[in-house]
């Protein structure tokens, strides 16, 4: 079992930055990618940003060079760093944890809201 809990969320104006974290626990050796996700109202949910720990970094073409994921295994913390943020950006973003490449555990959201 792994326990994700996420942090961060807020309210920002479009252009600004929020940082985002995740805070893992429970049997993060089996754990093969850690990836943040999204889900606007009335959209399907989204793979924003992704880390396997054997190396590399996916983005979503929304997101690309705009945000940035990264992690800190003394900590056991995944984080999101969001800079230009836009009013599309606005939906509740989630924390994943992959077993063998199977998005099977999520944290329980964080809202983030853009305002134009």
């Amino acid at each position: 079992q792994v326990q994700l809990v996420e942090s961060g969320g807020g309210l920002v104006q479009s252009g600004g930055s929020l940082r985002l974290s995740c805070a893992v626990s429970g049997n993060i050796f089996s754990i093969s990618a850690m990836g943040w996700y999204r889900q606007a109202p009335g959209n399907q949910r989204e793979k924003v940003a992704s880390m396997p720990t054997s190396g590399g970094t996916y983005y979503a073409d929304s997101v690309k060079d705009r945000f940035t994921i990264s992690r800190d295994n003394a900590k056991r913390m995944v984080y999101l760093q969001m800079t230009s943020l836009k009013p599309a950006d606005t939906a509740v973003y989630y924390c994943n944890a992959e077993i063998l490449d199977t998005p099977l555990y999520w944290g329980q959201g964080t809202q983030v809201t853009v305002s134009s």
